[in-house]
């Protein structure tokens, strides 16, 4: 396979996180009155924006989703990078599959990050500029338990949380790519089998007496 076809993989990843956010933007309510059931009550469409990281997770302090935003465009040129040398040393192909799909992931989500705050009028809550500080829309929600955790939890303790947190399309991406990666690293990373070399004997001459 060659790298424009591992290309085409991170492509159609961009394509289709973007095409769902902006289908979910534009054609859901807001919040938990938009909510649609797919599978029962466990399985929801929930439109939700995200001010900071991967799966709902956030980076606290005023510059923290522009430091965030930085990291996502450096790391993203760090992997398109890092394919183009895998690729050329005829790494194992289902890596190069991996690494193409966190790539989609993290471009998909930098270009919310970059442009959702201008073009969707969405930036993050207390930005100074709608520029690098867009919020990212997530929409699948695994409904599997929600509620409010004991005080006695250290840290956590007294807030409302989601068992599995709100994602969407670039997130899965990252993830599936990241958590194949390292249960089949023994495979993709295996070291060449040594072949035994053969000796060749030569038959003994008898010694005529």
């Amino acid at each position: 396979m060659q790298i424009w076809k591992y290309f085409a993989i991170t492509l159609l990843v961009i394509i289709l996180d973007q095409t769902v956010k902006l289908l979910v933007h534009y054609n859901m309510e807001y919040g938990l009155a938009g909510e649609i059931s797919v599978f029962g009550d466990w399985f929801k469409l929930h439109y939700t924006r995200n001010p900071g990281m991967a799966f709902g997770l956030e980076l606290g302090s005023s510059y923290g989703k522009l430091i965030l935003t930085l990291f996502r465009l450096v790391a993203m040129v760090g992997i398109a990078y890092l394919l183009v040398v895998m690729e050329r040393k005829n790494t194992h192909k289902g890596f190069l599959v991996c690494m193409a799909l966190i790539l989609g992931g993290a471009i998909g989500n930098v270009i919310d990050s970059i442009f959702y705050g201008v073009f969707l009028d969405i930036p993050a809550p207390g930005a100074s500029t709608p520029w690098f500080h867009g919020q990212v829309v997530d929409m699948f929600f695994f409904d599997i338990w929600t509620g409010i955790l004991p005080d006695w939890i250290p840290v956590l303790g007294g807030g409302y949380y989601n068992l599995w947190p709100i994602f969407n399309i670039a997130d899965s991406s990252i993830f599936i790519g990241i958590f194949t990666s390292l249960i089949f690293q023994n495979k993709f990373f295996a070291e060449p089998k040594k072949t035994e070399p053969t000796v060749n004997q030569e038959p003994t001459k008898e010694v005529q007496s």
